[in-house]
This record gives C-alpha cells, structure tokens and sequence, in this order.
C-alpha cells in the first residue's frame, strides 16, 4: 500500500510521500494541543565531541545538506522561535538542543562542503530522524543535493526523512512540488516516512515563519513516534 502514515495530522504546506506519489497531508488536531517547548542552544563541538553525543539518549536528529542551504539558520529558529540568518558557513559540527514536554530533541548538523560530506553516513546509523535542507533557488547544484540524499539513505529503508525545501522566499525559488521532481522524492522507497516542507527565515529578529513552526511540530512528532 506504500507508505503508512500513522501521523494522526499535520498543519500547514507539507507533502507526504507516500508509494510515489505527492499527497496533501492533513491538519493535525488541535484536541491534541500544540507542545510547548524551551529551546536551548548548545555551542558548535568538534567531531569527537559529536560522535559522543551521538552515542546519548539515542533521539538525535541529524540535519544534513550542501553548504549555503541554510541548515545553521534553519536550526536557530527551531530552537529559539525567531530568526536569525547565519552568515559562514558551518565549519565542523554544530549541536542544539531543544526542550519539549514529551522529550529533549538533539539536533546535530554536519556541515555541508565537499571535505565534510564524508562524515554524513558515519553518523546516520546513531539518529531516529534525517533532516535534509536544500536551497530552492540553487537550481544548479540540485541534482547534486539529490544524488547526495539518495546515497545516503539507500542502504535504510525505514529511516523517517523531513526535507526543508528552505530559502522559499527568493526570487527564482523552486515551489515544493518542482523540488519534490528535482530530488526524485518518487524514487526514495514506499516503506519510510517522507515529508517534504518549503520554509524560509524572515529578517533577523522576526518570529519564525508558520513553515517553520510546521516543520517544528513535525519532527517533535516523528521523533516519539521513532523511540
């Protein structure tokens, strides 16, 4: 039957892939009311530092994509509910944590540049949940964002992925359902949970953008469904 989905709702534009075909998903219902959370940040550790946190509570979340797709500000909203636009790249490793009622989410990004993508499948064996970042208006190096991510995930089958198709906000920007036929989203097996989000970071300061609390809910959601 392809993918079954036991997310009993889901706000905002997300699409769930399920046997190969792109389907609206659905509200999550409000009876079940919205997590509150505190977000903690934690400062950027070095890989042996990671590789420990890895081997922690076992509900890390590994947040992966090509440099300049804005993985770094993607993860200071998620923890602090406003934005804040990275301007280097991630040089390494970076760690953040982020409080909920039902658990600690872990985050652990691994910068994207040529020389860092070699540590991607060391640490995808330690995690419950893949968050893949992509820039929508980078057309040129999205077939590169697609081979990278159909690498990764090939030798697992059921390994849920929530891919942020980020930077909706610029001029060029491919909508989700170009970036879902860019990436072959189709391709990626029937039996995992994938879902597919635009989302973009505002100016500095501003509150996070309703994709982004989306995208939020979700992961907090995948993530206790997964232990």
């Amino acid at each position: 039957m392809g993918t079954r989905l036991r997310l009993a709702a889901l706000w905002g534009t997300a699409l769930a892939v399920a046997g190969g075909a792109a389907v609206a998903a659905w509200a999550w219902a409000r009876a079940r009311g919205r997590l509150r959370r505190r977000a903690a940040p934690l400062s950027a550790r070095p890989a042996a530092v990671a590789a420990d946190q890895g081997r922690g509570h076992g509900k890390q979340i590994l947040v992966l994509g090509l440099d300049g797709a804005g993985k770094t500000s993607v993860l200071h909203s998620l923890a602090t509910n406003h934005v804040k636009r990275s301007v280097a790249p991630t040089e390494g490793f970076n760690a953040i944590c982020i409080n909920t009622e039902e658990s600690q989410l872990e985050f652990l990004e691994i910068g994207g540049s040529e020389s860092l993508r070699s540590y991607w499948t060391m640490y995808l064996p330690k995690v419950l949940l893949l968050v893949y970042v992509v820039d929508s208006a980078d057309h040129a190096r999205l077939p590169t964002a697609k081979q990278l991510l159909h690498q990764l995930i090939q030798n697992n089958s059921t390994l849920p992925v929530v891919v942020l198709a980020n930077k909706q906000d610029l001029e060029g920007a491919y909508c989700i359902t170009d970036i879902h036929d860019a990436l072959a989203l189709s391709d990626i097996g029937d039996e995992r949970k994938m879902f597919l989000i635009g989302t973009h970071v505002a100016e500095d300061g501003s509150e996070i953008s309703s994709s982004m609390k989306d995208a939020k809910e979700l992961i907090a959601q995948l993530v206790l469904e997964s232990q």
